[in-house]
């Protein structure tokens, strides 16, 4: 209780100090030219004493201005609220007393809001929150006034406007390239139907691009819908052409048997065929081996469990995914189990202990970009490095997510971990997040990103004479088409193994015990049409 009325109060003055006008020396318009000159090297702790996180500037006679734009009122103030107790946070542990911090509201009226804070003459600006403020803050501020934002929106950044938060290319970049370590021969995509999904879908397609894993299909769903989400499972698990195969090489097993002369040999195998078929649903291999999901984690679950439903096993393909699983109950889910996904390292254990002492509250990402934005403000107004030389360093800072950097276009770097799926709550690390920037992490900017359109499944289609053997001399009269769509590739399928081998006898018939004669000529034809039935 202590704590929290010192805490409000100290605060408290700090915002009410912050309300009057501070001179101060701006940095040179050409801020980041230096940028090219600097090389990577160690990241740079944010916490400490001045001399070790900070530089050497004499805090007791350098007086400090910081603004932070967040919305405090309205539905989004729960959001403000988190990122300003982290801010108090970061104030009231590491910042001198003679820094002045102002808090507004950017709920009501965003645009008269930007010139009170720029009225007020800040050195850097911690916030706003969403894209729509961050672009008129960009637009109104002077070029060399920095501003740490919490968008995700490449377009608004820019003009001095960096942005704290994960970018998206980040986490699907990373998975990629974990999963072309593992050896993925082509994947599909699946992806909400929003633009942020199609511009991790074409984040996706870049990646598999430049890592050389061939894509097969992207596929868009309306997230929470699930008929759409039924209805995508379906497609990208060919389950209608791999049913109408299924049914076509029935047919054909059923036909030979009803009206060709066969030896017990011949009996016996296309029986136990057809009895191998009565416990399946589907024939056929899907082109692909992953799947790459790039919605959140509830969307994934319903549309593994309909691919499962839909004969796509653990066998036929491996389940990937990003940070968008971060902190869902996917990882409680036992039929996920093996499923891989990129996300960022654990918050700082000491962070989270105070953040939650203070708030009654676990904290989340957005908490701890603002803990870390307000640190590298204060790091910059107190350095005696440049505003570039800070804010800009390649080699990066330690915050409370692990690695990150800054970039001149605005865009962050965050250094992100691969985690696996075991069914117990907790994901397990299999590769911890760089240490360094000293190889780059990344090849790809998110705003030279072009939304993907989908994509149909390339595949071969599927030849229900591939999954069965008739004998030879009747294999020309009992033809079947392929069935499928965008037959684009060179099959690959493989005979399926036939197992009843018995010593040639005429004397007796062997049947499946669930086998009644069907005449091929009793199927109606638009059951298979419906199910798209090609020519070779």
């Amino acid at each position: 209780m202590y704590i929290n009325r010192f805490f409000g109060y100290f605060i408290s003055l700090l915002v009410l100090a912050g309300c009057a006008t501070t001179d101060t020396t701006t940095p040179s318009v050409d801020w980041f030219d230096e940028y090219e000159q600097m090389q990577p090297g160690t990241p740079s702790q944010m916490y400490g004493t001045l001399s070790d996180g900070y530089g050497t500037h004499d805090a007791s006679t350098d007086a400090h201005h910081m603004a932070v734009m967040l919305p405090l009122t309205g539905d989004n103030a729960p959001i403000g609220k988190t990122i300003r107790t982290s801010v108090e946070m970061a104030v009231l542990k590491n910042a001198p007393k003679n820094l002045t911090v102002s808090f507004y509201d950017t709920t009501k009226n965003p645009t008269d809001t930007i010139k009170s804070v720029l009225a007020t003459n800040p050195e850097i600006i911690v916030g706003p929150v969403f894209s729509g403020n961050a672009k008129t803050l960009r637009d109104a501020k002077p070029e060399n006034l920095p501003v740490l934002s919490f968008t995700s929106d490449a377009d608004a950044l820019g003009n001095g406007l960096l942005t704290m938060n994960l970018m998206p290319t980040n986490g699907v970049e990373t998975i990629v390239r974990e999963m072309k370590s593992d050896d993925v021969n082509r994947f599909i995509i699946l992806a909400p139907d929003t633009d942020s999904g199609r511009l991790m879908a074409g984040t996706a397609k870049n990646a598999a691009s430049i890592y050389e894993l061939p894509l097969a299909g992207i596929f868009y769903y309306e997230s929470a819908n699930p008929d759409s989400i039924k209805a995508v499972a379906s497609a990208a698990s060919m389950h209608n052409a791999r049913t109408a195969a299924h049914t076509r090489a029935r047919q054909v097993l059923s036909d030979v048997l009803t009206n060709e002369r066969l030896t017990i040999v011949e009996k016996s195998n296309l029986n136990t065929q057809l009895d191998k078929l009565e416990r399946t649903d589907t024939i056929g291999r899907i082109p692909y081996d992953a799947v790459l999901f790039l919605g959140n984690g509830d969307d994934t679950k319903s549309l593994a469990s309909y691919l499962r439903y839909f004969d796509v096993s653990a066998r036929d393909a491996r389940f990937y995914g990003t940070t968008m699983w971060d902190g869902s109950d996917i990882a409680s889910d036992t039929t996920m189990m093996g499923a891989k996904f990129a996300t960022m390292p654990d918050i700082n254990s000491e962070f989270s202990a105070t953040y939650e002492q203070i708030s009654g509250t676990t904290p989340n990402r957005l908490a701890t970009f603002g803990y870390d934005a307000t640190n590298m403000a204060i790091g910059m107004m107190y350095s005696d490095k440049s505003t570039a030389a800070y804010l800009l360093d390649p080699s990066g800072y330690m915050g409370t997510d692990g690695l990150f950097r800054m970039q001149p276009t605005g865009a962050s770097e965050r250094a992100l971990r691969i985690v696996e799926l075991d069914g117990s709550g907790t994901p397990r690390e299999i590769k911890p997040a760089p240490s360094d920037f000293l190889s780059p992490l990344y090849n790809i900017e998110q705003r030279h990103i072009t939304p993907a359109a989908p994509m149909e499944l390339e595949t071969p289609g599927i030849d229900p004479d591939d999954y069965i053997r008739l004998p030879e001399r009747f294999a020309s009269s009992y033809r079947s088409k392929t069935i499928g769509t965008n037959i684009t590739v060179a099959p690959t399928v493989q005979k399926s193994e036939i197992v009843a081998i018995l010593p040639e006898d005429d004397s007796d018939t062997i049947k499946s015990r669930n086998f009644t004669p069907i005449k091929l000529e009793s199927v109606s034809r638009s059951y298979i049409d419906e199910y798209e039935v090609y020519e070779d």
